[in-house]
């Protein structure tokens, strides 16, 4: 069992991916599922007729670390020997832990979190090897490792194996000191729990801008920015070219020219988005970068940071989402000594298609970053 524990975790962490979206901190989430629990130290044959749910309250306090309150209840479902005749012993348990948090590579849609905790339990044996059935209260420490999933803005799929060790040698239904010891030393019962459900988060707190100190900001001063634009702009579908101004309509020491034609957009040719996705790709920087030039060579022009996306999703969540893109390119230029005061950030959603949502190509263009000279 101990080779099997350890396998898994060592699987468990090799995990890589390669989204990620935005980070709140002071944030709320509330989790449901169901789980498989097994005796790992024991003196009676195991069936595998067992099963659990529970219900839980989660608060993420930073980026990385997060405290989680849990009620579940469990069935574990024995037999006195290997004997299939061999009568049932079964226990009912009811309880609750309290666990910290530590989420790695956080940034990741799909990223693994460790949590270490206590808990306490009422246990219910039935039919146990000495006749007492007796009711019973414990204590438990348990530790363990998971994955968590970013469905979407709100939704949220998590996976989880932890340990639990109560000094206590009557959860089998057997009373007798068990021969062997737990993992962290002791014959007490011990119990995994395999478990599998959905967080949902309904208190978004503070944004975060940990995800692009994260993924490395950087610009490289040997980048052909003009080329790098030229290749963008030539994969652009033709109708598209006609309709939209392209990276550049400002000149670079004449922002009064930009005065004179506030109203026109600016679109940043090359910042597009993964689907439901708030990611800068590392293609966006040299296009950024660029943009930040421009900027700092115009000291008193103010722009309006649009961000949109394709039509797929609830409109109040694309709305959501565009308004995170452009406060992602909002962080880059702040980051890159460009004075917030002359940003501002709106979040258009899907209602301002410049390509057709129909095809991929479409909404990929969809899912772009515009901005919009104020003065």
């Amino acid at each position: 069992m101990k080779k099997f524990i350890y396998s898994a975790l060592i699987i468990f962490l090799a995990i890589t991916v390669s989204t990620s979206g935005q980070l709140y901190k002071d944030s709320w989430k509330v989790g449901f599922g169901g789980f498989y629990p097994r005796l790992v130290n024991t003196n009676v044959f195991q069936e595998i007729v067992n099963f659990g749910a529970f219900g839980a309250l989660q608060y993420d306090i930073t980026e990385s670390s997060g405290l989680r309150g849990t009620l579940k209840y469990l069935h574990l479902n024995n037999r006195y020997n290997s004997n299939s005749n061999s009568p049932d012993v079964s226990t009912d348990l009811i309880g609750g832990n309290f666990d910290f948090l530590y989420h790695i590579a956080p940034c990741e849609d799909l990223h693994p979190f460790l949590s270490v905790g206590i808990g306490a339990f009422v246990y219910f044996p039935n039919n146990s090897t000495n006749g007492n059935d007796d009711m019973g209260f414990e204590f438990e420490i348990s530790g363990g490792f998971g994955a968590q999933y970013k469905l979407d803005e709100e939704w949220f799929l998590t996976a989880e194996m932890s340990f639990h060790i109560p000094p206590l040698w009557k959860l089998d239904g057997n009373p007798a000191q068990n021969n062997s010891s737990t993992i962290i030393g002791g014959s007490y019962d011990s119990y995994v729990q395999f478990k599998a459900g959905a967080l949902y988060q309904f208190d978004f707190g503070e944004e975060s801008r940990y995800c692009e100190l994260y993924t490395g900001i950087t610009a490289r001063s040997d980048i052909d920015y003009e080329k790098i634009e030229q290749i963008v702009k030539k994969y652009i579908p033709e109708e598209v070219v006609k309709e939209v101004v392209v990276e550049k309509p400002v000149p670079m020491n004449d922002h009064s020219n930009a005065g004179n034609n506030a109203s026109s957009n600016w679109i940043l040719v090359g910042v597009n988005f993964d689907f439901n996705s708030t990611k800068l790709a590392p293609e966006s920087y040299p296009i950024l970068f660029h943009a930040v030039q421009v900027l700092l060579q115009n000291p008193s022009m103010r722009v309006e940071i649009q961000g949109h996306t394709d039509n797929i999703g609830s409109e109040k969540f694309n709305k959501k989402v565009s308004e995170n893109r452009a406060n992602a390119v909002k962080n880059y230029l702040v980051a890159k000594g460009i004075d917030p005061n002359r940003l501002e950030v709106v979040g258009y959603g899907e209602s301002n298609p410049i390509a057709d949502n129909k095809s991929a190509d479409g909404r990929a263009l969809n899912r772009r970053i515009e901005f919009k000279v104020l003065n």
